[in-house]
């Protein structure tokens, strides 16, 4: 019967493993989300993912940059003038 393994080596080798992500890894997965999500959508899900990290990280910080908001102005509602036509102008 041949010892057990030793609980600490074995962990760091796992450990140590995982972390080899190479090129062609991260090329399949960018070709999954391509295929899953199509290329119309893949930049909406980057900006949204990129907004969302940057609120989180600023609301963590506690730093606030964009100023508030102001209601926006209600649409002016004019009606043109009638040009008058040569036989109104007599």
């Amino acid at each position: 019967m041949p010892p057990p393994p030793e609980e600490g080596r074995a962990k760091s080798a796992t450990i140590a493993h995982m972390g080899n992500i190479g090129g062609w890894e991260i090329a399949g997965l960018l070709l999954l989300a391509l295929l899953l999500f199509g290329a119309k959508r893949l930049p909406e899900i980057g900006r949204s993912l990129g907004s969302g990290m940057r609120e989180f990280k600023d609301s963590i910080s506690g730093k606030i940059d964009d100023p508030p908001e102001l209601p926006a102005a209600p649409p002016e509602t004019t009606t043109p003038v009638p040009t008058p036509h040569e036989h109104e102008t007599v």
